[in-house]
């Protein structure tokens, strides 16, 4: 194992709503937590991808430096789900602050213990096909993270996307990376087609690669309230006992919230990016999960014990059999559906409209149905 891997950390951001997939998802069981695309939950799909990154010999200190973030309603479950993982690496959050303030109490923290540490962060709910095609992009990104430089991953778009942010390109950097010049924000649909066209866009899959004490040394230099405030924390965290939970129930709350994108990153002087094909999807919605879930002749992705008569091209989700139900769904001559049960919901929607979903959360909220969501 090079030098370079020989202080690896990962930062797994898991504190995601997935609203987009109710009644699957709820508040307290968001889709990180979910078998949405094959038979392992997202966030444990993730953390298995990076555990060789941050040590291929010992699974042991491999968890040791992996760091779980999250809210403190999610915190039981995220722990249930990665029994591996060391208590103290599960960062729970006292309330969402956006990414840079949990990005950098992840920095700081592992900054004091390894001062060589590069830490790759990275989102919980996303799909990768090709795991070895994705780990040789990560370890072109960590190389890159090694001089200095603050990294990113874009993938290589397959068409002119408006539901992703998009990152311009330049010149190459060696190692596989290019220079980052700039992120731009979530297109209209004609310039998400020049950016296509352009051949120098890459779509921003949120995944971030840095030494430590560089995302330390940035967040004092662009957010300098936020490094006040991780100062503060990780100085009662060095004392011991209850100094440290006092200080971020105290201190957090009351942290600027920003992204790294936009308190970080768009502020660099150098920033390199990392092109990736490696099969990856933000499953974003239920048409997401037909996309990448195997179906039948006809085109369905559905639960053995189905009945499907002249039906096409539909996504059946039936989580009251995991629990030990025995409803059967039956589809007879209908195309292009979600139908989502659960113990207390059935969703249908055309797959075309899965987006549209989260519609139904706010209203319920709206309606005072909010126990549902």
């Amino acid at each position: 194992m090079s030098d370079a891997f020989l202080h690896v950390h990962a930062l797994i951001l898991a504190g995601g709503a997935g609203t987009r997939f109710w009644p699957a998802s709820r508040a307290v069981r968001p889709k990180q937590l979910l078998s949405l695309v094959g038979d392992e939950p997202l966030l444990c799909a993730t953390v298995h991808r990076v555990l060789p990154l941050c040590h291929p010999e010992d699974t042991k200190e491999a968890w040791a430096r992996v760091l779980i973030a999250t809210g403190s309603h999610l915190a039981e479950a995220t722990q249930a789900l990665l029994p591996e993982l060391p208590e103290e690496n599960l960062l729970v959050e006292p309330l969402p602050r956006n990414t840079a303030p949990c990005i950098g109490w992840a920095a700081w923290r592992i900054a004091a213990k390894d001062p060589e540490a590069v830490v790759m962060v990275l989102p919980s709910d996303h799909h990768v096909s090709d795991v070895e095609g994705f780990r040789r992009v990560l370890q072109a990104a960590v190389r890159a993270a090694t001089q200095g430089t603050l990294t990113t991953v874009g993938i290589r778009p397959t068409h002119p996307e408006t539901g992703f942010g998009y990152i311009e390109t330049g010149e190459a950097r060696g190692g596989g990376a290019l220079e980052a010049l700039r992120f731009v924000e979530k297109p209209d649909r004609q310039r998400a087609e020049g950016f296509v066209a352009s051949g120098r866009f890459l779509w921003n899959a949120g995944m971030f690669f840095f030494r430590a004490k560089d995302m330390v040394a940035a967040i004092r230099a662009h957010l300098p309230a936020l490094a006040e405030g991780l100062d503060a924390i990780r100085e009662a965290e060095a004392r011991g006992g209850e100094a440290g939970a006092e200080a971020l129930a105290r201190v957090f709350p009351t942290l600027p919230s920003v992204s790294i994108d936009h308190g970080v990153m768009e502020h660099a002087a150098a920033l390199s990016v990392v092109p990736g094909d490696f099969g990856w999807s933000d499953v974003g919605s239920f048409r997401t999960a037909w996309d990448l879930g195997e179906k039948d002749p006809e085109g369905n992705h559905a639960p053995e014990g189905s009945v499907l008569i002249d039906a096409h091209r539909n996504l059946v989700v039936d989580l009251r059999r995991k629990g030990g139900g025995k409803r059967v769904i039956a589809l007879v001559g209908v195309e292009d559906l979600c139908v989502v049960e659960t113990e207390d919901a059935l969703l249908v929607v055309p797959r075309e409209r899965a987006q549209d979903v989260k519609r139904v959360v706010d209203a319920l909220k709206e309606r005072g149905d909010g126990e549902l969501t």
